[in-house]
């Protein structure tokens, strides 16, 4: 019988995304996630070489969905205010990423996993914006790389933070999650509207 690389190696990236996004890299190990995908630690070594490689590969996965998931449709502020709610939905379901982008904060203080590539990407978006202000379709007041970074920040603190979230509007209904939404769209639409 034919081993299954393919499948091994998916069942040792969905445990490993698991523990990352509970435990971080430096708080999981090894085995504990070829226990999970039912595997021998020496084939996740093979695979995947160490810990942090690993990591690496799990967030490029999580980075490279959301990034072709999401696009900005339209650079006006009520495009930007459907983005930021886009954005709001995607954390809201997958809080992983969120999770994960902030272990890597405290786990790569200085070299960032593929940074260049991720900086490439944020400045595609970036010029976007900055095109979109000059032209007059979005509120010069904030620098492009500014609002590309606040939009994150109102999208995904609510995943972040989702104990201050529920104490401060002390609701975790449907309806309530509606309203956080809401109030994204509305405060990315008013960060991009000209005056």
């Amino acid at each position: 019988m034919a081993w299954d690389v393919a499948g091994t190696k998916r069942k040792i990236l969905d445990a490993a995304a698991r523990e990352f996004t509970q435990r971080g890299p430096d708080g999981t190990t090894m085995e504990r996630i070829a226990k999970l995908a039912g595997v021998n630690k020496e084939r996740v070594y093979n695979y995947f070489g160490g810990k942090h490689e690993l990591f690496e590969i799990v967030l490029r996965e999580k980075l490279a969905i959301i990034a072709e998931a999401i696009p900005v449709d339209s650079f006006t502020p009520e495009g930007i205010g459907e983005y930021a709610g886009k954005l709001f939905d995607y954390n809201y379901e997958h809080p992983d990423l969120v999770r994960l982008v902030l272990w890597e904060a405290l786990s790569f203080p200085a070299d960032v996993p593929e940074e260049q590539q991720r900086r490439d990407y944020y400045a595609g978006k970036t010029n976007s914006f900055g095109e979109a202000q000059t032209s007059g379709d979005l509120s010069a007041a904030l620098p492009p790389e500014h609002l590309n970074f606040l939009l994150l920040a109102l999208a995904g603190y609510w995943s972040v933070l989702p104990q201050v979230a529920r104490m401060m509007t002390n609701d975790q209904s449907v309806a309530e999650v509606a309203r956080r939404r809401a109030s994204v769209v509305e405060a990315a639409r008013r960060l991009a509207a000209t005056p």
